[in-house]
């Protein structure tokens, strides 16, 4: 039987784990962005744990590259703003943004982008490459996010170099809410 006192208390901390809704710092992110079972803020830290790690994991693989450069957009904002991460270190925090400004300078994304425009540019790129469809990702490659011409851009995200910021940040995040500490298979 349920102690109807606990019922706020409950409603409470199931509210807390929650996304929140978008804010100028914290992009929205469609549902499934980074798998069906899982919610896109352990996902965007296991993909980005992943994709940092190592060169050679996304080398080649724009659309791996551009879902871990949306997740540093996206848990740069997340993981502060969100009051389900309030146990989770604060240097984890600073250097996730931190990590973000220095994939926007390799990536060639203006420093002045709104979080949820470098989103929507890099998400329509990665399903524009990942279904064919080339209208589409020329589409996303021309978006104003972009400081560099389409095909350098491209370049860049499929051959993202090592950042020990983005390595560090996405591991130690890996770390503290990941079984395994955020190793992808």
């Amino acid at each position: 039987m349920i102690d109807l006192r606990a019922v706020p208390f409950l409603a409470l901390t199931l509210a807390a784990c929650a996304t929140l809704p978008p804010t100028p710092a914290t992009p929205y992110l469609p549902a499934g962005v980074y798998g069906v079972y899982l919610d896109n803020d352990t996902g965007a830290i296991g993909q980005s744990a992943w994709a940092f790690a190592s060169p050679g994991n996304t080398r080649n693989n724009p659309v791996a590259a551009a879902k871990a450069v949306v997740a540093l957009e996206y848990l740069s904002g997340e993981l502060r703003e969100n009051p389900r991460w309030i146990g989770m270190d604060l240097a984890t925090k600073q250097h996730m943004a931190q990590a973000r400004d220095n994939l926007r300078r390799i990536v060639g994304i203006r420093a002045d982008a709104p979080p949820q425009a470098v989103v929507n540019a890099l998400l329509q790129l990665a399903a524009g490459l990942q279904f064919g469809n080339q209208v589409e990702a020329a589409q996303a490659l021309t978006s104003p996010v972009f400081t560099g011409p389409p095909p350098e851009t491209l370049q860049r995200l499929s051959n993202l170099p090592y950042d020990q910021t983005a390595n560090l940040a996405t591991a130690r995040a890996g770390a503290q809410v990941l079984p395994g500490g955020g190793a992808r298979s």
